[in-house]
C-alpha cells in the first residue's frame, strides 16, 4: 500500500514530468500548447518535430498518390475491357438474331409438324433425366 500512495503521491508531482524549459502560464491553467521557450534548445527541437512531421505528410501524400495513379490505371483498364464486352455481345445478339429468324422461316415452312419434334424431344430429355435421377 505505501507503494501505491508513493505512485500517486509522485503522479500529483507534475513538474517532474515536465521539461526545464516549460513554465506554466500566468493564469494558472497549464496548456501544452502554449510553453515558454526558454533558449534556443527549444526552437531547434521544435524544428526537428516540424521536420519529422512534414516528412511524415510527404510520406503519406506520395502513398495517396500512388493509390490515385493505381485507381486512375484500374478504370482505364475496366473501361477497355468493357468495350470489348460490349462490342462481343452485340456481335452474339446478331448471331442470335439470326438464328431466331431462321428457326422462324423453318417452321413456318413446314408448319405444325416442327411442334412435334418438339414435344418428342422434350419427353425424351424428360424420360432420360427420370433414368438418371433413379440410377443415382
Amino acid at each position: 500500500m505505501s507503494q501505491r500512495f508513493r505512485a500517486t503521491a509522485s503522479l500529483r508531482d507534475r513538474s517532474a514530468l515536465l521539461p526545464d524549459y516549460y513554465t506554466p502560464p500566468s493564469s494558472g491553467r497549464s496548456s501544452p500548447f502554449q510553453p515558454q521557450p526558454s533558449g534556443h534548445r527549444f526552437a531547434d527541437d521544435l524544428e526537428g518535430q516540424n521536420d519529422e512531421h512534414l516528412e511524415g505528410l510527404a510520406a503519406k501524400v506520395k502513398i495517396l498518390k500512388d493509390i490515385t495513379v493505381g485507381i486512375g490505371n484500374e478504370v482505364r483498364e475496366s473501361t477497355v475491357q468493357l468495350s470489348q464486352m460490349n462490342d462481343a455481345f452485340s456481335e452474339t445478339s446478331g448471331i442470335l438474331a439470326g438464328t431466331f429468324r431462321r428457326v422462324n422461316n423453318m417452321a413456318a415452312r413446314q408448319g405444325c409438324r416442327w411442334l412435334w419434334y418438339i414435344v418428342f424431344l422434350i419427353v425424351v430429355f424428360w424420360f432420360f433425366i427420370v433414368v438418371w435421377w433413379f440410377r443415382r
